[in-house]
């Protein structure tokens, strides 16, 4: 069958000819429509400032960072860590926070501990990289005075007392 068919002349003619038009798009309205479309990049990386003075208490230390071009900003990612020379450690976990504006507050820290601090900023393009990190210093517990060591006499006075903190402490005031 298969070669009967091909003894056959076939009439490849089409009933109508292809009609090809040149047709031109116009595209200076979706032209338009793309330069109106206002991309803003992602933002640079912000400055965390240093630790200012009474910024800190036993458990909380207050940071604040700032940016240095006009970028748009939706939030900030504020990241910390104890420092520490030991690696691994669970108390070394990195904490991320999300923050609106430029400065934040954290709590629930140890006292007289060395935190990391860096910070990045985020829009809708993406997230900048992260700032230099700066290391904050929560402020040393009260020291306890032992009051079965204090001895006086006319002219002077023996006080004693004891740090609770794990770090050692720089200097101690003491008020009369």
């Amino acid at each position: 069958r298969l070669e009967e068919f091909l003894k056959k002349e076939v009439d490849l003619e089409l009933s109508t000819l292809p009609d090809f038009e040149e047709r031109v798009i116009d595209v200076s309205e979706v032209e338009q429509l793309m330069n109106s479309i206002n991309a803003i990049p992602a933002p640079c990386a912000p400055v965390i400032n240093p630790q200012a003075p009474n910024a800190a208490t036993g458990t909380s230390l207050r940071v604040c960072w700032g940016l240095f071009s006009d970028d748009t900003v939706e939030c900030y990612q504020l990241c910390y860590q104890p420092v520490s020379n030991e690696r691994h450690s669970d108390e070394q976990a990195e904490h991320t926070l999300k923050v609106k504006e430029t400065y934040c507050t954290i709590t629930g820290l140890l006292p007289n501990t060395q935190y990391e601090f860096w910070v990045s900023a985020l829009n809708a393009s993406g997230i900048s990289p992260p700032s230099e990190r700066a290391v904050y210093v929560t402020a040393p517990s009260p020291p306890t005075i032992k009051s079965k060591k204090i001895q006086s006499c006319e002219n002077a006075a023996l006080v004693c007392w004891e740090s609770r903190d794990i770090n050692p402490v720089d200097s101690y005031t003491v008020e009369l």
